[in-house]
């Protein structure tokens, strides 16, 4: 590949499959063509993973500039909710036209989403164009790690999905510095600077699109599926309601007749979910006899749990460490380095492991142990901890996430026919994304509903003290202006009979002014936040314990020879074809 204007190489499996093999047999790929395809594929997958830290780091900002802190919930979970629902519908559709063809569309719907997201005045706007993004997302993943599943034998596949991961280490680096760098500017070329969180995406799209135009040339045998539009449908009408209520839930009451019946529909919406999935047999959107296989029910149990737990930390790490800490959002994605560092060193760690040795059942059980630890460690962590401890508690709960990201899809791709690998595949995300939507709604709904209570709580401890009386009178830090505000509101609301409490309430549309405070009369807002913080982690761990009870029914076993070796008669290959199919 020396000559930059020659053709990549065309993977073909009548070339390459072995004499005599049937239509389905794998065909035999070098090491050199094998990258050639994952450069498309990690192209693809870098623009989606770089998204989700880019956006998690600056979302503070966002948040604040749209007056609405509480609301960005909506942000997160409107993203998820259609990258969840179209997951497996790529898998399907994959197999009808292509994968390739889905992985352009895929980036395509992806980069419009994203230009939407730059003309956002609101944060419901910004949750509907979010909900564009999402669409395209949900390909980006599954049919990636579906084209492995195609062309790299099983022992193999924890080596080559190392390579994914080094990308979504590298953009968990990268995503919160750029993040940070672009939210903490007022404006950029004339443009707002968190605008350029969603418009950095259109140059990475566009040389993601030449990159796997060129390079990802796969054998195309099409498979006729019905596609199970009702599925989708029903999952939509399940989810959705659910999610409201999760989100809108504090403020309706959990009990009122506005979220009973967002239950009833939900509920009503998760039946006929079940029903059209059985009536559709082998065409269902996921199929249900896959969850009769024991290795694929137990790793879709512990997805959920542990896309909940992942989520939820996710989501309030940034938060507690711009909030409470006073990190800026590039700082805040520094410090977010050690998590990062976890992930990856977990990662290949279990990659090479399990490529060498063939086993993969105890990375996610250590991994599930792990993180139950760290997220209980992390509820310890108070608005007073040195960010060095904090630092620790992070690279363990990153080494969690690794030994649990390419463990369990290993292991449901391992479990199922050849003919079911893109519907496992998708449906092994499908369930980490389901948890992840859940988690980041309930666990941010959590968060908030706490922490307007533990902000009177800690004013009710704090106010009282003659540190913060004094500063009451003359306050020597911060900016003076947000000071004499502060106080006056303080002061107004004192008179008209309250605690002084209740200028908490201001702190969850807009947080950006406790970083303008003298320190000790900001301190009852970082208590308050950081206390509630601690709720989220330690709920969040208790989750986490149910994902490592799940980890526990996973069959131990081999996932075949290295290449070279004899294969056994059962073992199962798999093809790739012609660029033009």
């Amino acid at each position: 590949m020396s000559d930059t204007t020659a053709e990549p190489p065309r993977v073909d499996a009548t070339a390459d499959a072995p004499a005599g093999a049937g239509p389905d047999a794998r065909p035999v790929l070098s090491h050199k063509e094998i990258l050639t395809i994952l450069v498309g594929l990690m192209m693809g997958m870098f623009l989606a993973a770089l998204d989700q830290t880019i956006v998690a780091s600056a979302m503070r900002v966002i948040a604040d500039d749209l007056n609405d802190l509480a609301g960005q919930a909506w942000v997160t979970t409107a993203y998820l909710i259609t990258a969840t629902i179209t997951t497996p519908l790529y898998g399907k559709l994959g197999d009808i036209y292509g994968r390739k063809k889905l992985f352009i569309f895929a980036i395509t719907i992806f980069t419009i989403g994203s230009m939407l997201c730059t003309l956002s005045w609101s944060i419901p706007s910004l949750a509907a164009f979010r909900a564009v993004q999402g669409i395209g997302a949900g390909g980006l993943f599954s049919l990636a790690l579906a084209i492995i599943g195609d062309i790299v034998p099983p022992r193999e596949r924890a080596k080559y999905q190392g390579y994914f991961l080094a990308v979504f280490g590298t953009s968990s680096v990268l995503g919160p510095v750029i993040g940070g760098f672009f939210a903490g500017q007022e404006t950029l070329l004339g443009v707002t600077g968190w605008r350029w969180v969603f418009l950095v995406n259109v140059p990475i799209a566009v040389a993601a699109l030449i990159v796997v135009t060129r390079t990802l040339h796969l054998r195309h045998t099409r498979l006729d599926h019905r596609i199970d539009y009702w599925g989708a449908l029903s999952l939509s009408v399940a989810l959705v309601p659910l999610l409201i209520v999760a989100e809108q839930g504090r403020a309706w009451g959990w009990g009122s007749p506005t979220s009973i019946t967002c239950y009833a529909i939900g509920l009503a919406g998760l039946v006929a979910f079940f029903l059209f999935e059985r009536s559709m047999g082998e065409e269902a959107l996921i199929p249900l006899r896959l969850f009769t296989n024991r290795t694929v029910a137990s790793s879709s149990v512990a997805s959920v749990f542990i896309g909940m737990g992942m989520f939820g930390g996710l989501a309030a790490i940034p938060l507690y460490l711009q909030i409470v800490k006073g990190s800026s959002p590039t700082q805040a994605g520094l410090q977010l380095l050690p998590m990062t560092l976890g992930i990856m060193a977990g990662s290949i760690v279990s990659g090479q492991l399990i490529s060498r040795t063939g086993r993969y059942r105890h990375f996610p059980i250590m991994g599930a142990a792990i993180l139950v630890l760290s997220l209980f460690a992390f509820h310890f962590v108070g608005a007073d901890t040195p960010l060095w401890k904090t630092m620790i508690v992070m690279f363990f709960f990153g080494i969690g996430l690794g030994f649990n990201f390419q463990p369990l899809t290993l292991a449901v791709q391992n479990a199922v026919d050849r003919r079911d690998m893109g519907v496992a595949t998708s449906s092994a995300t499908f369930t980490r994304q389901i948890g992840g939507t859940l988690g980041t709604a309930v666990f941010l709904s959590i968060l908030f509903s706490q922490a307007g209570t533990k902000i009177s709580e800690a004013f009710a401890t704090i106010a009282p003290t003659p540190e913060f009386q004094a500063a009451l009178r003359n306050p020597t830090g911060g900016d003076p202006a947000a000071n004499k505000a502060f106080i006056e509101q303080l002061q107004a609301s004192q008179q008209s009979g309250g605690s002084g409490a209740g200028v908490g309430g201001a702190a969850l549309s807009d947080s950006s002014f406790i970083n303008q405070l003298d320190p000790t009369l900001a301190k009852p807002f970082l208590v308050g936040f950081s206390d509630a913080m601690s709720v989220v982690f330690l709920v969040a761990g208790g989750v986490l314990v149910l994902a490592f009870i799940a980890t526990l029914f996973l069959p131990n076993i081999d996932l075949g020879p290295k290449p070279g070796q004899a294969a056994p008669a059962k073992d199962e290959d798999v093809v790739v074809a012609p660029a033009g199919h």
